[in-house]
């Protein structure tokens, strides 16, 4: 059981030694970013230096599986790992960590979550692309872990669908035009025009948001052409219908700018949006969040804004009085950004 000294407080020192000392199935989020291989400047200390990427790897999984042994049943671990090129060869390090603690089969990968970044940097290589986004891997102990999918990205159903407005009376007008332009038989058309004006009165009701129709030979056919559900309605009757409900679908990809902190000093910083909602997709308030390469202290912010308790852990001193003094700056209220 974790004490009291132990909850809202970052420990200086090695994550894996203060790790250790943590008792087990006491955390309910682990989210991390640990230093990337070979990216940056860490002083030599710590994760990172490593001469291989091999060796990267192992050295990570050692973390990774304490992080595994603290974490409820219930709980979950999330990793964001950067890449790197050597030779002119990306070397796909987050897929082989992700492999390698997957071959020991204590967790399993429930999502890739890829954080898109809106304002990457322009690196210049002519002959390679900008490289624009991260994986943040997301591992359960159990088929019981906790997932809001609600509060993922909620805002998107707030402000993009909350207009509380019900279809206008010249809702599905181009439809029945369309149906009369189109080649269906004198049946289809019927059967097209009847099952029409019966999803127009939800709309108008305001039982669906809003809804799609494809015909025969008017437009492109559903999942470019595949084999499946609305193919064989097109098929069977020449068209199909489609309703689309107030909620926004719920994707594995956050887009969001990447983020500078003033007077930070610190070489890479993630955004508070991503974990944000990635907090509020896995956890419940006063939850405990652990983060063992605190860094900045993001993780904490974040976490201590959303009413989570937080556990940070940071090698370097100076990194820990400059997370505090963010501590110290900011009030426990529901954090509300928008990328």
């Amino acid at each position: 059981m974790l004490l009291q000294d132990e909850i809202n407080k970052i420990h200086c020192g090695d994550s894996l030694e203060v790790l250790r000392k943590l008792p087990g199935n006491c955390i309910d989020l682990v989210i991390t970013s640990p230093p990337y291989f070979q990216q940056r400047d860490y002083g030599n200390i710590g994760i990172g230096n490593e001469k291989t990427v091999d060796e990267y790897v192992y050295n990570l999984k050692q973390i990774f599986n304490e992080c595994v042994r603290v974490t409820k049943e219930t709980g979950t671990i999330v990793f964001n790992i950067g890449d790197k090129y050597i030779d002119g060869n990306l070397l796909l390090v987050p897929y082989r960590f992700a492999i390698e603690v997957q071959n020991e089969k204590k967790v399993k990968l429930i999502n890739e979550l890829t954080w898109v970044k809106v304002n990457p940097s322009p690196k210049q290589d002519p002959k390679k692309l900008v490289s624009s986004k991260e994986p943040f891997f997301i591992f359960a102990k159990s088929n019981n872990y906790y997932f809001n999918k609600d509060a993922f990205l909620d805002y998107k159903d707030k402000y993009l669908n909350g207009s509380g407005k019900k279809a206008g009376n010249d809702v599905g007008k181009k439809y029945f035009e369309l149906i009369e332009k189109s080649n269906l038989s004198k049946e289809e058309k019927e059967l097209a025009r009847k099952e029409l004006t019966e999803i127009i009165i939800e709309a108008k009701n305001g039982t669906i948001e809003s809804f799609r129709m494809k015909i025969r030979d008017m437009h492109a056919l559903p999942y470019g052409g595949q084999a499946g559900g609305r193919l064989t309605q097109i098929n069977n009757k020449g068209f199909t219908l489609i309703k689309i409900f107030g909620n926004s679908l719920r994707r594995d990809i956050i887009e969001c700018t990447v983020e500078t902190i003033k007077g930070n000093g610190h070489p890479a910083v993630y955004p508070e949006f991503v974990v944000q909602e990635i907090i509020r997709l896995l956890s419940k308030e006063n939850d405990i969040v652990l983060d063992p390469f605190l860094g900045s202290g993001t993780t904490a912010i974040v976490a201590k804004r959303l009413k989570r308790n937080y556990i940070g852990i940071e090698i370097f001193d100076e990194y820990v009085a400059f997370a505090n003094e963010r501590l110290q700056k900011i009030s426990e209220y529901t954090l509300e950004l928008f990328a």
